[in-house]
C-alpha cells in the first residue's frame, strides 16, 4: 500500500524521476509520472512538496484505471466505467512501474505488499442472491463492445 500522505520534495519528483527513466509531465501544480504504459499522479501542496493523488495504475486511453478481480479474471475499469480485460504483460508492467517508482522515491516495500497485485475491487463470492453474483453490476462496469 502506498503511503499517500507522504510528501516528496519538488526536485525529487521534477528532476530525479526523469533520471530513472520516468516521463514527468507537470502542469498547474500536478505532475503525472509515466513509464511502461502505467502512471501515477502527484499534486504540489502549498508548502511546495508533492503528494500522491493517483496511485500507480495501468493507463488506458490516457486514463488511470482501477484493477478489478472478478474472481475468474482481472479487469481494468476506466473512469468512464469501461471494462477491459487485464493481460499478463500489463500486470507485469504495473508491478515493474510500482517497484521502480518506490525505489526512486525511497518508499519501502514490505513483504506482504510484494506478494502480488492489489485490486480496487474483488468479487470472489458469487453465490446467487448475494452482492457480486453478477460481477459487472458490482462496479457498474460495461464491456468496451457494449453501447453506452
Amino acid at each position: 500500500m502506498w503511503y499517500v500522505n507522504a510528501k516528496f520534495p519538488a526536485k525529487q519528483i521534477e528532476a530525479a524521476l526523469p533520471q530513472f527513466g520516468f516521463t514527468v509531465r507537470s502542469s498547474g501544480g500536478v505532475a503525472r509520472v509515466e513509464k511502461y504504459n502505467c502512471g501515477a499522479e502527484f499534486r504540489k501542496a502549498p508548502d511546495g512538496e508533492y503528494q500522491m493523488t493517483e496511485l500507480p495504475a495501468i493507463m488506458k486511453m490516457g486514463q488511470f484505471t482501477q484493477l478489478w478481480d472478478a474472481g475468474y479474471q482481472k479487469f481494468l475499469i476506466t473512469r468512464d466505467k469501461r471494462k477491459l480485460p487485464a493481460i499478463v504483460s500489463e500486470l507485469a508492467d504495473l508491478r515493474r512501474f510500482n517497484e521502480e517508482l518506490r525505489s526512486a522515491l525511497g518508499v519501502p516495500t514490505y513483504y506482504n505488499e510484494a506478494l502480488g497485485s492489489t485490486c480496487a475491487y474483488s468479487v470472489y463470492d458469487r453465490l446467487k442472491g448475494r452482492v457480486g453474483d453478477v460481477p459487472d453490476e458490482t462496479v457498474g462496469a460495461h464491456s468496451a463492445e457494449e453501447k453506452h
